[in-house]
């Protein structure tokens, strides 16, 4: 009798893969100054990034008014760049939308009633 091993008897276990030790950064405490012993340093707050505030839609729209009442608007202009403050048509419209938002209904029908008539939509062309 022969003690041969043939490789149609032998089965191999399969290899079984050790694991891998990553790399990785010097822990940052050893970077730090040194504490006193026994003092904990005050936990940081997370940083949470803020909100985005949205941005409300910008609204294009024309009308029609007076000359003169449409000049007010670059007299009031002129005004504020005496004071080195520079505004738009539209900023100053605004601020008026916001004065009358706030009169109560009384006031607002005063002014209101104060304003003349116009005919709406674009002008005829010559």
């Amino acid at each position: 009798m022969t003690t041969e091993k043939t490789a149609a008897t032998t089965i191999k276990a399969p290899a079984k893969k050790l694991p891998v030790k990553k790399l990785t950064a010097p822990a940052k405490s050893a970077a730090k100054a040194p504490t006193k012993p026994g003092v904990k340093a005050a936990p940081k707050p997370a940083a949470k990034k803020p909100k985005k505030e949205h941005k409300e839609k910008v609204v294009r729209d024309s009308f029609t008014m007076p000359q003169s009442e449409y000049a007010k608007i670059a007299e009031i202009k002129a005004i504020c760049l005496k004071t080195k403050m520079h505004v738009k048509k539209s900023e100053v419209l605004r601020a008026g939308l916001k004065l009358l938002a706030a009169l109560n209904a009384a006031q607002l029908k005063l002014a209101l009633d104060g304003l003349e008539k116009i005919k709406t939509g674009r002008p005829l062309k010559p």
